[in-house]
């Protein structure tokens, strides 16, 4: 068997991931040579082949939308973050070939926020109750000293989030969509909904605004983040998300330290030489 060292993200669709920017900006900064990271456009039908078709020169995996439930089933075993909120985004092969599970999302978001200084918070609230609202729920678990509302548009979203709160351990309070200017007073508010549902917000941010973590990176600045940025409140991006859970996985897969600001770098790089959206 050569040394060639094999690892991709997965999801679809898969064309826009930046995941292959920052994965080979690492390997090229620790001199991973034989090192290799590609995209593949997997859905949940295909994954099972897709897997068991993986030769012995594969590292790991990266997990996007929508498979990151889907996986589990394939895998021999998963981290407790992971079964936190039943979400698994990194894959990684031992030698021996077990299939292990991990979530960096929710650690991603924990080093992302303490990069700007955030380390604990009386209150939070979350924008939106789909998967990523879940690992915001994890993440807040062990940064959120008191409740953290999540605004929401569905009953059924209301009682999704309900059962996560209750099963992460965090009070958690339901609000309506239509008062969602009211999240904007909070300390630390995590918006984790669709490109464009917040823009109705930006001008709801108050005088003096606490800390704004918009997990969308594109396209960048959203509407609320720019008003957010001109009141002097703190930002923090989708693309710090996708940087710090980046250096996880290529930690996990390499067992190197990973390069945090080149990876930020060449993420920053390739949004900037994409061409904008011109009806957005």
């Amino acid at each position: 068997m050569s040394n060639q060292h094999r690892a991709a993200v997965l999801g679809s669709p898969i064309a826009h991931s930046l995941s292959p920017v920052l994965h080979r900006a690492a390997y090229a900064a620790l001199g991973l040579d034989d090192w290799s990271y590609d995209r593949f456009e997997v859905d949940e039908q295909a994954l099972p082949g897709f897997i068991e078709g993986l030769d012995g020169s594969w590292a790991g995996l990266s997990l996007t939308m929508p498979l990151k439930r889907a996986v589990i089933p394939l895998l021999d075993g998963i981290s407790d973050t992971a079964a936190s909120v039943e979400a698994v985004n990194t894959v990684v092969f031992g030698e021996d070939g077990r299939r292990t599970g991990d979530n960096t999302d929710i650690p991603g978001m924990v080093a992302a926020l303490r990069e700007r200084g955030v380390e604990k918070v009386e209150s939070a609230a979350i924008l939106g109750a789909g998967a990523t609202a879940s690992s915001a729920l994890a993440a807040l678990s062990g940064i959120c000293a008191g409740p953290v509302t999540a605004y929401v548009r569905s009953a059924a979203r209301a009682d999704e989030m309900r059962g996560w709160g209750e099963r992460l351990g965090v009070d958690i309070r339901i609000a309506d969509w239509a008062e969602a200017d009211l999240a904007l007073t909070a300390p630390l508010v995590i918006a984790t909904t669709p490109a464009g549902a917040a823009d109705e917000l930006a001008g709801a941010v108050p005088e003096r605004p606490g800390t704004l973590f918009d997990v969308l990176y594109e396209p960048w600045p959203t509407r609320l983040a720019s008003a957010w940025a001109e009141r002097g409140g703190a930002v923090v991006g989708g693309l710090d998300l996708l940087v710090h859970q980046a250096v996880l996985q290529v930690e996990q897969m390499t067992g190197l330290d990973a390069p945090l600001a080149v990876m930020r770098a060449a993420g920053e790089s390739a949004l900037a030489g994409r061409t904008p959206d011109v009806s957005a």
